[in-house]
């Protein structure tokens, strides 16, 4: 009896105390609450994460991050092979480049082995609505002279109308302005071909005699007239003859044998 009475008062004593946190954990201010909840997480954290460290170790969960690790490292070596090999690429292209210019260079030499010859590359364009100038990088110290001749591998280009020291001025063929004296291969009439405003790869001939025989896909080539272009150099083909009430007005469209939208390379004739 003694016994249940002393269990008893022990389980009266535990339930007021029970009561009483309860009373003072809903009574307490939550500022404190949190300080206590930190001290707590203080003591507790380390003690957990070196649990979790040595669970990890144990189980094999840390060559997770050392996995992590060598992927960055395998990735930033790909990315300099990477920038090498693009390096390496970009060089090609530009030693296939010149080598290319190279060989037309040659070509264009045996082409014209009859004429002395300075190579030269376009550099620049100088180009509007009526006018079509291409720079290239030879000049007065190469020994580009005004109104020497212009050519490309596929024929005329135009003739020098200013030099500096190291660069000069070319008028192509399909300025506005620019007119040369020609001859029809087949029949040897005498024309003059000059630039138009509507087409960048078509010339206007005119002044065709009105005995000529001219018909679509006669060759077009200088005339040796005028002091500017040597005779026989190619200029183009006709290709279209455009009849008028007059045969006086009559005129051909000739289109270039060069293509001037991507000229790369030239010789300028210097004798």
């Amino acid at each position: 009896m003694y016994k249940n009475k002393k269990s008893g008062i022990l389980g009266i004593v535990i339930t007021v105390v029970i009561l009483l946190l309860l009373v003072f954990f809903t009574n307490i201010d939550t500022g404190k609450l949190s300080y206590i909840e930190n001290a707590f997480s203080t003591l507790v954290m380390p003690i957990q994460n070196g649990l979790t460290y040595l669970k990890n170790k144990i189980s094999g969960n840390n060559t997770f991050f050392t996995d992590i690790n060598n992927l960055k490292a395998e990735n930033e070596e790909l990315k300099n092979k990477n920038s090498e090999l693009e390096k390496s690429l970009r060089e090609f292209e530009i030693m296939k480049a010149e080598n290319t210019t190279l060989k037309e260079f040659v070509g264009l030499k045996e082409k014209y082995g009859e004429y002395e010859t300075i190579p030269a590359y376009v550099i620049d364009r100088d180009i509007s609505n009526y006018s079509e100038i291409i720079i290239i990088n030879v000049g007065e110290k190469d020994g580009i002279k005004e109104d020497m001749t212009v050519i490309a591998d596929k024929g005329l280009v135009g003739h020098v109308i200013s030099v500096t020291d190291h660069t000069a001025k070319v008028q192509t063929i399909i300025d506005t302005s620019s007119t040369v004296s020609s001859t029809i291969s087949t029949s040897r009439d005498g024309i003059i071909v000059r630039g138009t405003l509507e087409d960048k790869t078509t010339l206007k001939a005119t002044y065709i005699p009105t005995d000529a025989n001219i018909i679509q896909g006669d060759s077009v080539e200088t005339s040796g007239l005028g002091g500017i272009y040597p005779k026989g150099i190619h200029i183009g083909t006709i290709k279209q003859v455009v009849n008028t009430k007059n045969i006086i007005d009559r005129y051909a469209l000739v289109e270039t044998a060069v293509d001037f939208s991507k000229i790369e390379t030239v010789l300028v004739i210097t004798k």
